[in-house]
């Protein structure tokens, strides 16, 4: 069987391309097909697949300013030929789930989010340029939504994302959590770390400038591992207790897990593969009660009584406020006082029950009845019934 993997961009390695990686190791032979390549920026193995990528990638600097060119987008991801394959896998964010697909090839959309710049985020991301924007981001909304039309069956990655694609393209979906391959991190050696942790890019919506004025405030140690556009802008604001560790290696990072105290997890996710790592090392996360991480921490919330009476958890929660940074002090406080509740065990058993081997059974069972329905037309049907 000739199948064909699709996804937005590949640019660097973060949570959409360790999934692309695992999908390697399902379809060795599978052909990658991308808007944009930079070579050397994910991994080996991902470089060897790639045969096919779009116009855009051929324009200067594209490596860097690629999301500048989001109106060319359904021009771009139009252009590659699919009729010579049995099976098409998108892992999409963005545009990779808008390619055209012959009618008789099933098209199975593994949905990391809907366009998150033309739907609920655009605010986000465009800011005042929203309003004069608008026209180009209604047009992109109706192509987005033709696009998943195209679509024989999502999977999404998260009730959260589940949700998303009914409300966005009037989809159903079926979730299959994410492969996390935690084989890399050793469970950490002593029961309470060395200092508080912050993991993960230096973006606005992921909010590590909350936790940087918590810090500052509670004087206690923090790592920060990661870099991003707002390093800078953190650096001035830190105290001497916040110590910046920048982009690390996965060895490092295993390390770096198995050595704090617990993992702060400030933003929204849409499912969030950081959180699940670090509770495979035995240490617990504190972070908002939102996204994803409902799904994957089996948290306290510590402002409700039927929670604290819990026996043991992997995680603590704080409620989404005017007074965010009142509301993280106040979890971190509770897990402090009550630091029995999170043992090594439980967090490690909590992260187990999103492994490789479970997303394997999954995805089987989806392609299985997917595949088996009758033709790429009779599948697509199925996928909204």
């Amino acid at each position: 069987m000739r199948v064909a993997l699709v996804h937005d961009w590949l640019t660097g390695m973060r949570g959409g391309e360790r999934c692309l990686k695992f999908f390697l190791k399902v379809y060795p032979e599978a052909d990658i097909y991308t808007l944009v390549h930079v070579a050397g920026s994910t991994d080996r193995l991902i470089d060897r697949r790639v045969c096919g990528t779009s116009a855009l990638n051929k324009l200067p600097g594209i490596g860097r300013y690629y999301r500048l060119f989001l109106p060319l987008y359904p021009s771009a991801i139009s252009t590659f030929d699919f009729s010579d394959y049995d099976l098409v896998i998108s892992l999409s964010h963005a545009a990779a789930k808008n390619i055209h697909v012959p009618e008789s090839v099933p098209h199975l959309c593994y949905c990391f989010t809907p366009m998150r710049y033309i739907w609920d985020q655009a605010n986000s991301y465009f800011g005042a340029l929203t309003l004069p924007l608008w026209p180009v981001i209604k047009g992109l909304r109706n192509w987005d939504k033709r696009g998943a039309e195209g679509v024989t069956r999502f999977a999404a990655i998260s009730k959260l994302v589940k949700a998303r694609i009914r409300k966005f393209y009037g989809r159903r979906a079926e979730i299959i959590y994410p492969p996390v391959d935690t084989s890399w991190i050793s469970p950490a050696h002593s029961e309470k770390g060395e200092a508080y942790l912050y993991a993960g890019a230096l973006v606005p919506y992921k909010r590590p400038d909350l936790v940087v004025e918590v810090f500052n405030d509670l004087k206690k140690e923090l790592w920060i591992a990661g870099s991003g556009p707002m390093e800078k802008k953190l650096r001035r604001m830190a105290g001497p207790n916040i110590k910046f560790l920048g982009r690390v290696s996965d060895i490092r990072l295993a390390e770096i897990y198995a050595a704090c105290r617990a993992l702060i997890f400030p933003g929204k996710e849409d499912f969030g593969m950081i959180p699940v790592e670090c509770m495979a090392a035995g240490r617990a996360v504190i972070g908002l009660f939102s996204g994803g991480l409902r799904e994957t921490v089996d948290g306290v919330r510590y402002w409700d009584s039927s929670d604290i009476a819990k026996e043991a958890a992997s995680g603590v929660f704080f409620r989404k406020s005017r007074e965010q940074a009142k509301e993280l002090k106040n979890a971190i406080g509770f897990f402090e006082n009550n630091q029995e509740l999170f043992s090594p065990e439980v967090c490690i058993r909590q992260a187990k029950k999103f492994s490789p081997e479970r997303f394997l059974v999954e995805w089987g069972k989806f392609v299985e009845h997917s595949v088996g329905i009758g033709s790429g037309s009779d599948i697509r049907q199925a996928g909204n019934a």
